[in-house]
Order: C-alpha cells, then sequence, then structure tokens
C-alpha cells in the first residue's frame, strides 16, 4: 500500500469530530494532529468516543511539521472572513487545505478580492485548497455537472434539496429558526448572517459546471417554514411557530433565469429528497430518495477529497476540478 497521507484536523464542533472519525477509518491517510482553542489539552479520543491518547491542540503552528507533504481538514466557520486567517496560517506552514467553510465552495461569488488573494497565497506556498461538503460541494454542483457530460446543451437546471431536520443535529435545527415565531425569523433574517450559507455559491458554480459559463447574477429568498401542528424534536415546535427555513437561490445570465434552487430545512419536512432536473437534450432527472445524509456524508467528501486536491497544481479551487471518482490512476 502507498504511503499514508498526514493530514490534521482543525476545528472540533460536531462536523469536525464527524470528520475526524472519517478521516481515522480512511485507510490511506494518517492523523497526525488536531487542533481546537476550545478543547486544547483534551484528549482526542474523549471528544470522539474511542481509545485515541492524541492530545488537542490549540495553534497550528505548533503541529504543522508533522503533517509535512500533508493537509488541514477544516471545519471552523462557513463565512468566509470567520476561516481567512486560519487558511493564511496554514498556507504559510505549506499545508493543503479541504474545508466545509460554504463560502469558500465558490469565493469569486461573494469575495472575488479575497478569493484573488487566497489563490496569489496558494499559488506562492505550493498549496491547494478547496471548500467541499454536502450542500454546497456535492449534491446540486457535482451531481448536475456530471449528467450534463450525457446531454446537449444544457439551457437550466432545477434543484430541490428537502430535508427533515428531526434525522439531524440540534444546532441545524436551531440555525434554521425551528421554534421561533414568524416575527423573529423575519427579524434575524433582517439582521443579516441568519439561513444556509453556500447555495447562493452552488448556484454560480454549477452554472460553470453544466458549461453555461459565469453567471450574471444571483438572488436569494430566505422565507419561514410555519408548522401546522406541534412536532418534537430536539426542538419542541408548537403549532404556528417556525419549523425551519425555505430558502431559493436564482442565477441569472443574460437577463434569462438558468439555474433554480429550491432548498427547504425542517423539523417533520416531507418527501425528503435531492432532486436535480436538467433542461437539455435529452431532458434529464435524478432523485435522490431520502435525501443525502449531510454530516456523514461532508466528512467522508472531505476525507476523500484530501488525496485529489493534493494531486491537483496548487491554487485556490472548487470541487469542479476534482475528479468525479475515487480513482486516482490505472497506471
Amino acid at each position: 500500500m502507498s504511503q499514508k497521507t498526514p493530514v490534521i484536523i482543525m476545528g472540533l464542533g460536531v462536523i469536525g469530530r464527524t470528520i475526524a472519525k472519517a478521516a481515522l477509518l480512511a485507510p490511506d491517510l494518517e492523523v497526525v494532529a488536531a487542533v481546537d482553542p476550545a478543547h486544547a489539552g483534551e484528549r482526542l479520543g474523549e471528544l470522539l468516543e474511542d481509545n485515541s491518547t492524541m492530545e488537542v491542540g490549540a495553534d497550528i503552528a505548533a503541529v504543522a511539521r508533522l503533517a509535512k507533504g500533508g493537509a488541514v481538514l477544516q471545519a471552523t466557520g462557513s463565512y468566509l472572513h470567520q476561516v481567512e486567517s486560519q487558511l493564511e496560517a496554514c498556507m504559510r506552514a505549506r499545508l493543503n487545505i479541504v474545508s466545509t467553510c460554504e463560502e469558500l465552495a465558490y469565493p469569486w461569488l461573494a469575495s472575488p478580492d479575497r478569493a484573488n488573494v487566497l489563490d496569489q497565497l496558494a499559488h506562492d506556498y505550493g498549496v491547494r485548497i478547496v471548500g467541499t461538503g454536502v450542500n454546497p460541494g456535492f449534491v446540486f454542483e457535482r451531481l448536475s455537472s456530471i449528467m450534463s457530460l450525457v446531454g446537449g446543451e444544457v439551457k437550466r437546471v432545477h434543484g430541490v434539496r428537502v430535508v427533515d431536520t428531526r434525522t439531524r443535529r440540534h444546532a441545524l435545527q436551531m440555525k434554521t429558526g425551528a421554534g421561533l415565531t414568524k416575527e423573529a425569523f423575519v427579524g434575524r433574517v433582517n439582521n443579516g448572517g441568519f439561513g444556509h450559507v453556500g447555495l447562493k455559491e452552488s448556484a454560480a458554480l454549477l452554472a460553470l459546471g453544466c458549461g453555461m459559463g459565469k453567471v450574471d447574477r444571483v438572488s436569494e429568498s430566505v422565507e419561514p417554514v410555519i408548522s401546522d401542528r406541534e412536532l418534537e424534536a430536539a426542538v419542541l415546535v408548537q403549532k404556528g411557530q417556525v419549523a425551519g427555513i425555505h430558502q431559493i437561490a436564482r442565477a441569472y445570465k443574460n437577463g434569462a433565469e438558468v439555474v433554480t434552487l429550491d432548498l427547504t430545512i425542517a423539523i417533520g419536512a416531507e418527501n425528503p429528497r435531492d432532486e436535480i432536473r436538467l433542461d437539455t437534450d435529452p431532458p434529464l432527472e435524478l432523485i435522490v430518495k431520502g435525501g443525502t445524509p449531510g454530516d456523514t456524508a461532508t466528512a467522508w467528501a472531505s476525507v476523500h477529497a484530501v488525496r485529489q486536491l493534493i494531486a491537483l497544481s496548487p491554487g485556490l479551487k472548487t470541487v469542479l476540478d476534482l475528479p468525479a471518482g475515487r480513482a486516482r490512476s490505472i497506471a
């Protein structure tokens, strides 16, 4: 078997811990360190409920040498400004980065200047960065792009994702407004920084992957899902309260709407699924019944991306740059 790739886990929240568990199981990776200031000094095994004796560190600089030639698996924030300094520290340590930061999936949409700076730094230090996950990362952009390879010109893409958060972590229920009044929900939306992050990035990246090129603009709407009955989950929702979020991203090119992504994340959401429809020749439709399990799937998407990413040239990448399958080479 070829030599294992050393990796450092950065961030040990729910997603970070799930990534750590997947990385420990991956036959081609070796977890050499874990970093999270909130858990510094604790044993990784205590957090993962396994027998790992590794002590969690507080700073990437202190452990970077252990992962020479490898990568950091980062799960610390959804917004680029939250993780930017961490990304720079990892690059200066000459480490590749696979991140779950949603805005990093396609940072040229909201922060082109920041994206260009990161890309230049990656080239300067000879490393690679990619933002990946399930949504954004896999469900819409990668699946749609692969589907488009068996059709003609793609004129329009319509995607639907429905997630019943009764099967998901408590933090996601809270993040999507479960238990709020409609007025409180609207207030949070108006204050900014609320709702699912990355749907606009998915729409723009999907258009590139399906051969439609760079879109002119992407709009987004966010509405509450109001429950018509009492719902029991980690968060108790009364009739008339918010059960979750309904979010739509629309991408436009030459005045026409070319991508529509319709996302519902709510306690008790009916008919959970991932659905993609491509207006092409022949027309194509894919439905994943039950939907792609977000937390575990994000962890494995991150783990599988490590080897694929390191094989690429330096720079800031997207999931469209990664190979479609697991095979690295048949040579």
